[in-house]
């Protein structure tokens, strides 16, 4: 189950040894991404559970309707990735490979990077572990999701009880990637180095005009 961090004023209510958080519906609609109407409909479906205060407000448990939806329609996805285009046919493999194993679940492909972590579909991936419709996530090698950082990417699914599955633990990456990914490391330092030089050549300068003017 999904816990939203609830960061306006809610009700609590106890029920047995927890505490339950009951939100405005305009919140609620907000973090649900529905409008207020909608609620209205789950609750009389059940599908959410609703308080009324003293004053006769209603008030929405978030987290009953984000168990519900996990407990329904929860997936599979299996993520396969490579870093070009000339890489395809090793894409290809690896959709094999899963879909042999899984042959129900959604599948990403995608062409890009191991070290860009702001790849759209990845992206798109995390964002639905994090609301709660992933159940469990697959991949060939654990550098298919990142080149580094996969221990994070590990992390946040457990976080959202979604269970991550590394068909071979040993980086099988094509060698064409692999030096991709480490020439591209390279060119990002020595990028970060010129601008370093560059910004010390600058204080200098402008230290040799400063004593001009104490002079």
């Amino acid at each position: 189950m999904t816990t939203y961090v609830i960061k306006r004023y809610y009700t609590p209510v106890v029920t047995g040894n927890s505490v339950v958080k009951f939100v405005k519906p305009k919140e609620a609609a907000e973090v649900l991404g529905v409008d207020v109407r909608t609620l209205v409909r789950w609750e009389k479906a059940g599908q959410i559970n609703a308080i009324k205060t003293p004053a006769g407000q209603r008030r929405y448990d978030i987290d009953s309707y984000i168990q519900n939806v996990s407990v329904s329609n929860r997936k599979t996805v299996l993520y396969c990735r490579v870093s070009s285009n000339a890489q395809k046919p090793y894409l290809n493999h690896q959709v094999v490979e899963l879909q042999n194993l899984y042959s129900d679940a959604e599948i990403i492909k995608e062409v890009g990077s191991g070290l860009n972590f702001k790849r759209k579909k990845l992206l798109k991936l995390l964002s639905q572990i994090l609301s709660g419709e992933v159940e469990k996530v697959v991949v060939s090698h654990q550098d298919r999701i990142a080149r580094f950082g996969f221990d994070l990417f590990n992390w946040i699914c457990e976080q959202n009880h979604c269970e991550l599955v590394v068909l071979n633990n040993k980086d099988l990456s094509p060698e064409a990637e692999i030096v991709e990914d480490i020439l591209a490391i390279l060119q990002r330092f020595s990028s970060r180095l010129y601008g370093l030089r560059k910004y010390e050549t600058q204080i200098q300068n402008d230290s040799e005009i400063y004593n001009t003017f104490e002079d």
